[in-house]
């Protein structure tokens, strides 16, 4: 294609230049009319042509048949908790973005947008759940991928923020590995982060990037008020909770953590409640990630129940278990992304 054949868009400043330039240009003869010749220069003759609403020019058609879309968001997601981000969808009425994630043979990750994101502002759900290291490149690579292709705002959604129990360092010659995922995020593209239940509310300090921490708690309390238990306790499961089980005799005890990873502790807790005469012993966790021996150890405990949320999904042998009940988040982190869109307070969904 030549030059001729280019039809370009002009900017304001653009225009105003031509306008300058053709106003100094000579002036057009028009056919004689009532016996006096008629001029005009470009400029004049331009704007007439513009302002008549018979015919515009080819730029003025182009622009005219722009509509600005200021208020539009989108919503992708990896392959970490793709049913998650469906529900997240399906609550604010956003369809999930379309995407093509592929990886060679040697599990090197390919990752594609399939619509425009120019400017948009995006929300990116992925929990950096087993296999961790898989799912936070995934992630970090998708950012790139959206960086790459203008989007207008990045935030990265993670109900589940992997290496996050490494936040200080405890032992010489350890890394802090919660500071090196905010920085890997933060250099990958984001632009705003928004996490649920962190081991520890101090990570949000080794972001550089805004930060909306928030907790299950609204949908676990709601579950165990509707359960009416009599003579409920909460209890925590460090090891000053354990030492404290005597005073929790012929109540309801309900063990409350943010992360339940082999089950040990949970069960050792559960054993030295009931020991000490509690009636009965539930549980509930934000983050299920029951690695290891854990759902062996809670389908062979004495807990009544175990209640989680689907920040990240379950193993297929922990959902056959029976006293494994699982709550979704999925309208908690809706609202949350709606009034970051529309920038009015987060804070409010927990008053």
């Amino acid at each position: 294609m030549n030059n001729n054949d280019t039809t370009a868009v002009l900017s304001p400043i653009a225009e105003q230049a031509e306008e300058t330039e053709t106003s100094s240009q000579p002036a057009i003869a028009l056919p004689v009319q009532d016996g006096q010749p008629k001029t005009t220069d470009r400029a004049t003759s331009g704007i007439d042509k513009a302002t008549s609403g018979t015919e515009k020019t080819a730029p003025e058609k182009k622009r005219s048949g722009r509509i600005p879309e200021p208020k539009r968001f989108k919503i992708f997601c990896g392959s970490s908790n793709r049913p998650l981000a469906e529900e997240i969808c399906k609550f604010v009425g956003v369809p999930l973005g379309e995407t093509r994630l592929q990886r060679f043979s040697d599990g090197e990750v390919q990752f594609q947008l399939l619509e425009n994101v120019r400017g948009a502002d995006v929300f990116l759900v992925q929990p950096t759940c087993y296999p961790v290291d898989q799912h936070l490149v995934e992630l970090l690579i998708m950012m790139d991928a959206l960086k790459r292709a203008s989007a207008g705002r990045i935030t990265v959604v993670m109900p589940y923020y992997g290496y996050a129990r490494q936040d200080r360092k405890d032992r010489p010659r350890v890394a802090i590995t919660s500071k090196l995922v905010a920085d890997l995020l933060t250099t990958a593209g984001a632009n705003r982060a928004l996490l649920v239940d962190l081991h520890a509310a101090q990570i949000q300090g080794f972001f550089n990037i805004p930060v909306d921490h928030l907790f299950a708690s609204p949908v676990l309390v709601s579950y165990f008020r509707e359960l009416n238990l009599p003579d409920l306790t909460v209890v925590s499961p460090d090891a000053g909770g354990v030492e404290r089980a005597r005073f929790f005799g012929g109540r309801t005890c309900l063990i409350l953590d943010d992360i339940i990873d082999t089950g040990g502790t949970l069960v050792k807790t559960v054993d030295a409640l009931l020991a000490e005469g509690a009636d009965k012993v539930y549980a509930c966790a934000t983050h299920p990630v029951l690695s290891g021996p854990a759902v062996e150890r809670i389908a062979a405990s004495r807990l009544e129940q175990l209640v989680v949320t689907n920040t990240i999904p379950l193993r297929d042998d922990a959902a056959r278990v029976e006293k494994i009940k699982v709550l979704s988040i999925a309208g908690l982190l809706g609202r949350a992304i709606e009034s970051i869109h529309m920038e009015t307070s987060v804070s409010t969904l927990f008053n």
